[in-house]
């Protein structure tokens, strides 16, 4: 207790006032350290960079992290946090087989399409050989439950006669999850080398149709 009175009163006035809001105060940390991370990866990013541009102090945000890497890994797991959200708020347990998969082809789709900057953190995760987030806090649990979902379609479709038997769902998040990333991260590359816009608003629906198709002809009975 005195250890904690005598830093806060150590603090200059208005390092004092940020704490006020302590949640606000983090979660701008946060948002700043995703871009700064996904733009320039681990070892690009630079802690007064995002210390600056949410007007605080690097030592406020060693106060709240404690390190870079500490930063670093609270920007993975925000990551899937939201992305996870967002895919039990589809509430596919509730639709049939084919419609549920549909909209989760199609949500998966949009949401790296929406989300670059998280694509673009996660291969560079993948450069470093995921380094970090086999350390995270309740990685697999927060994970698992994408293939819980993907497993009940796939159950409630064998049942049905619509979706053929033995998937695995791992490999089938696996598929939907490699077209949609695929259409971010490798987009400007493919263009040049193709001459073909993948940005346009008419190409992504075409690629987007493209996939959800390719993935329902894949699992039909």
């Amino acid at each position: 207790m005195g250890r904690r009175n005598y830093n806060e009163a150590s603090k200059p006035e208005a390092e004092r006032a940020r704490t006020n809001d302590p949640q606000k105060t983090k979660a701008d940390i946060l948002r700043i350290a995703f871009e700064e991370f996904s733009s320039n990866g681990y070892a690009g990013a630079r802690i007064d960079k995002i210390a600056a541009r949410t007007s605080t102090s690097k030592r406020m945000l060693y106060y709240y992290y404690e390190s870079k890497d500490g930063l670093y890994r609270a920007v993975l797991n925000e990551y899937y946090r939201r992305l996870r959200t967002a895919e039990r708020a589809l509430k596919l347990e509730g639709k049939p087989p084919l419609i549920a998969l549909a909209e989760l082809v199609s949500f998966t789709f949009d949401y790296h399409n929406n989300n670059p900057d998280g694509v673009r953190l996660i291969l560079d995760e993948n450069i470093h050989n995921g380094r970090t987030v086999s350390g995270l806090p309740d990685v697999e649990g927060l994970n698992v439950a994408i293939i819980r979902s993907v497993r009940d379609i796939c159950d409630r479709g064998e049942r049905s006669g619509a979706i053929r038997p033995h998937l695995d769902p791992i490999d089938l998040y696996q598929t939907i999850a490699a077209l949609s990333f695929f259409n971010i991260s490798n987009r400007y590359t493919f263009s040049k080398i193709f001459q073909r816009d993948m940005t346009s608003t008419e190409a992504l629906a075409a690629r987007r149709a493209l996939v959800v198709e390719t993935v329902l002809r894949f699992v039909a009975a």
